[in-house]
This record gives C-alpha cells, sequence and structure tokens, in this order.
C-alpha cells in the first residue's frame, strides 16, 4: 500500500519531536556530570550521542525519500524544508552537549567554583525551557510561541556574561585559572544551545508565513557553530 504525503510528514514531525526529547536528555545528563564533577557520567552523554546521529541520519534520510517519491508544493514544501534545518539545529545542540561533557572530564580534579555551578545550572534550565517551546511552536505552528524565545535568549546571554566576568575576577591561581577557561567554554556551549532553539523558532515563522527572517541580528552575533 502507498504510503500518503501526509503520512509521510507526520512521521518527520514525530520523529523530529522524538529528536528534541533526545537532545534533553543530552542536556541534562551534560549539567549533571558537570555539577556532579562525574567523568562517567559525563562518558555516557558522549556515548549517548550515537543514538541523536543515528535519529538525525534517518530524518534526514526519510526527506530524501519523500522529495525523491512525492511532490510536496507549498506550505507541505516548506514543512519539509523547516524539519531538514530543524533536525541540523537539534543535531548540532547535542554535539554542544557532548562538548560540555568533554570539558568536564578535562576539568575533573581541579577546583570547582560554587557560584559558576550555579549559574550554569540557570543557563541549562532555561536552555531546556527554549528547547521545549521551539519544538511545541513547531508542533502547533505558533509563531507567538516561537518569536517569544527571543527574551528567553536575552537571558542565557546575560547569565554567559555573568560567568565569563566571574572568571575574569578568579584570580591568579594556575588550576583555578585553568578551571575557569574550560568553564568559558562550556557557558559559551550553553549560550549557543540558546541561539539554536531561536533558529528553531525562526523555521516555524517561516513554516507558517512562507517568509524567512531573523528575529534579531542579536541572536546570531556570530555564525561559528561547534
Amino acid at each position: 500500500m502507498r504510503i500518503t504525503l501526509q503520512e509521510e510528514l507526520d512521521t518527520l514531525q514525530a520523529s523530529l519531536s522524538e529528536e528534541h526529547q533526545l537532545v534533553l536528555r543530552a542536556l541534562r545528563g551534560s549539567i549533571n556530570s558537570l555539577r556532579e564533577n562525574d567523568p562517567e557520567l559525563a562518558d555516557e552523554v558522549i556515548a549517548f550521542d550515537d543514538e541523536v546521529d543515528a535519529l538525525y541520519l534517518a530524518i534526514e534520510q526519510g526527506i530524501e525519500s519523500l522529495l525523491a517519491r512525492q511532490t510536496p508544493v507549498a506550505v507541505d514544501l516548506r514543512f519539509v524544508l523547516a524539519v531538514l534545518h530543524s533536525n541540523l539545529h537539534l543535531e548540532r545542540m547535542a554535539d554542544l552537549c557532548v562538548t560540555i561533557a568533554k570539558l568536564t572530564k578535562l576539568a575533573h580534579g581541579l577546583p570547582p567554583d560554587a557560584t559558576l555551578i550555579e549559574g550554569f545550572d540557570e543557563m541549562a534550565s532555561r536552555a531546556e525551557e527554549m528547547i521545549r517551546i521551539a519544538l511545541d511552536s513547531f508542533s502547533n505552528r505558533d509563531v507567538a510561541g516561537a518569536e517569544s524565545l527571543v527574551a528567553l535568549d536575552e537571558l542565557i546571554d546575560r547569565a554567559n556574561r555573568r560567568v565569563a566576568k566571574h572568571i575574569l575576577e578568579l584570580g591568579g591561581d594556575p588550576e583555578r585559572r585553568e578551571w575557569g577557561l574550560r568553564m568559558l567554554l562550556i557557558s559559551r556551549c550553553l549560550e549557543r544551545i540558546g541561539d539554536h532553539a531561536v533558529d528553531i523558532g525562526e523555521q516555524v515563522a517561516y513554516l507558517v508565513t512562507g517568509e524567512f527572517r531573523e528575529f534579531t541580528d542579536a541572536s546570531h552575533p556570530e555564525r561559528v557553530d561547534t
């Protein structure tokens, strides 16, 4: 029996929702490994990325197959393209979680700073909220919800700036300085996860309106991805 276009579109939507749950799991695991200074948990996060990559590839292949056999037009074509881009942003979020886990392993044994760990908890919570809103907005075609990501992203950006300021004030002890430099990279990873959520929000606006626009230039200060 021939699979209808709508069935294939529904499958893509379900796969994207599944991928977003995997990314949330990776983010929670990476921050837990940092908070608990647990290199074994960090290893689990790194290994778990294979599951995200497998689903990412399955979505890519599903899109390729759909385009080869079906002829989506108008909003259906926009949906396929939006899934294509959002899939990439989710995969990059998961890669950033792997980077956090690797930096946690490298910092193991160095003296931590409770203020920074608390700041990372805040940033990770904001990032989780943004990922959920981004995917809910995608599922519900909710442009207003997607646009709300900009304000949340600014909260992560502010936290990132506070982290950087605190690291600069850590003092001259070599071990604290080394730990601080690794934490600066972790802060940057969390800030980039927020940016990727905004990017998915922009795909929602494109899907609904047919016009692509960046919500704000401030959400993309750089286009350097991990």
